[in-house]
């Protein structure tokens, strides 16, 4: 299942963890996705949304 947000599209970043001795390796950053009843169109569906998509009120929770 991809890491992706149904609303806005966010996916994940990826990235460099540098230590104090300079060693770098590859890592990734997640989206915080939550699997919420929504209303989608008038019909209530199952979705994976960020939590700022839910906060900021894109999401309409079905009752």
């Amino acid at each position: 299942m991809a890491q992706k947000c149904k609303i806005c599209g966010k996916g994940p970043h990826f990235g460099n963890v540098i230590s104090h001795a300079n060693n770098t390796r590859r890592r990734r950053w997640n989206p915080n996705l939550q699997r919420v009843r929504a209303v989608i169109d008038g019909v209530r569906k199952h979705v994976r949304v960020c939590t700022s998509c839910i906060r900021s009120g894109r999401v309409k929770k079905a009752a």
